[in-house]
């Protein structure tokens, strides 16, 4: 099994959690994983995008080439677009739907989202939405995983223990609604591809 991913979004969306928690459920399980990251002004709002590679095999380059990412999981519609050019023919693009309108001339989000419907595989989820429906505003990142977890070649029970690593210091409570989120992207996926 090989997954390569680019992950991407606005600083504070919570890229780096999803980073961590795919990390963390590869490694845990004995997976090998190669991660880049760029952080641009993440602090204000600015990109932030990881490359991962997670396979059963040995990795020699952290660098995913252009044309051959099997996913781009954003949590911003637009930086979903500005990734493209990484993604195989047959990949997928996972999106939120919501924008983080970061700058004054922000494009149209139909305009963005006719754009990504272009590709033949992708999913554009309200994950702010689904977030805020099971109560956890704060986990729309894991929303997202959760949506991108049907085209990850991890199992899924890998996944939830990853969340139970990277948020079990934080108590009971927030562990259960990430493990929701999880399941709630999963359902969308699952049901809308």
């Amino acid at each position: 099994m090989k997954t390569d991913i680019v992950l991407s979004g606005v600083g504070g969306q919570g890229i780096l959690s999803i980073a961590a928690t795919l990390g963390t459920a590869a490694l845990e399980n004995n997976l090998h994983l190669k991660q880049s990251e760029i952080h641009g002004m993440s602090q204000r709002g600015g990109d932030v995008q990881s490359s991962m590679r997670i396979s059963d095999q040995d990795i020699n380059s952290d660098l995913i080439p252009l044309g051959g990412a099997d996913i781009i999981l954003s949590v911003e519609p637009m930086e979903a677009l500005r990734h493209l050019p990484y993604l195989k023919k047959t990949g997928w693009v996972v999106t939120n739907a919501t924008p983080f309108e970061n700058i004054p001339d922000y494009p149209a989000i139909e305009d963005i989202h006719a754009e990504i419907k272009k590709i033949a595989n992708h999913i554009i989820i309200d994950a702010d939405a689904i977030a805020a429906e099971i109560g956890s505003r704060r986990s729309s990142n894991i929303v997202m995983l959760g949506a991108a977890s049907p085209f990850i070649e991890i199992p899924y029970e890998f996944l939830e223990d990853g969340i139970r690593k990277i948020f079990g210091r934080k108590g009971d409570d927030v562990v259960n609604k990430n493990l929701e989120a999880l399941a709630a992207g999963r359902k969308y996926s699952e049901e809308n591809r």
